[in-house]
């Protein structure tokens, strides 16, 4: 080869290095937006579902008895309060004291049930698109060339967010049994 063609082929797989490395860069940016938004939408629905348990305790502790209604109104608190490293902790031990509630409550409205029922379901789901939100930046992230690259090697990675929520029952069908 002449050297003008080495010059032509290294010019080529510079360019398209180059190509590589926007795509990728642009790909990078709309995954984190991805994960900001899904991020948004289950902080929402965990403060929904944190609102309706301590709304629960508050306007139902003498159907729900003053001990349960206790420790459901502190476990609704510390899951709205908790700091963000601390508050899968929470939102599991919320999750746990909403489980351990009798399905039929007297004195309690169906509809509110029913509401506590649906905030857990779109808790679910939502943790389902954040999480799929950060294995996607992951995976991206720590292929061999974006990390040779160093492509968003100044942020962190993202963390998964896993609490016992109860999805593989809904997307199984397990729960619907009986």
């Amino acid at each position: 080869m002449t050297p003008d063609a080495w010059l032509l082929a290294v010019g080529v797989v510079v360019l398209l290095l180059a190509v590589w490395t926007a795509w990728t860069l642009t790909r990078l940016r709309r995954l984190e937006a991805r994960v900001a938004r899904a991020r948004a939408v289950l902080d929402d629905r965990l403060l929904q579902r944190a609102a309706l348990a301590e709304d629960l305790a508050s306007g139902y502790s003498a159907a729900l008895g003053e001990d349960r209604a206790s420790r459901l109104k502190t476990a609704a608190y510390e899951a709205r309060e908790t700091p963000a490293g601390d508050r899968e902790l929470a939102e599991n031990a919320l999750g746990r004291e909403l489980r351990a509630l009798p399905p039929e409550v007297h004195g309690i409205p169906r509809a509110l049930l029913a509401d506590l029922a649906e905030a857990e379901a779109r808790i679910g789901l939502a943790r389902r698109f954040y999480n799929d939100a950060v294995r996607d930046t992951a995976l991206l992230r720590t292929r061999r060339l974006p990390r040779l690259l160093r492509l968003h090697a100044d942020r962190p990675l993202p963390r998964f967010f896993d609490v016992e929520d109860g999805l593989d029952a809904i997307t199984t069908g397990a729960g619907a049994r009986g």
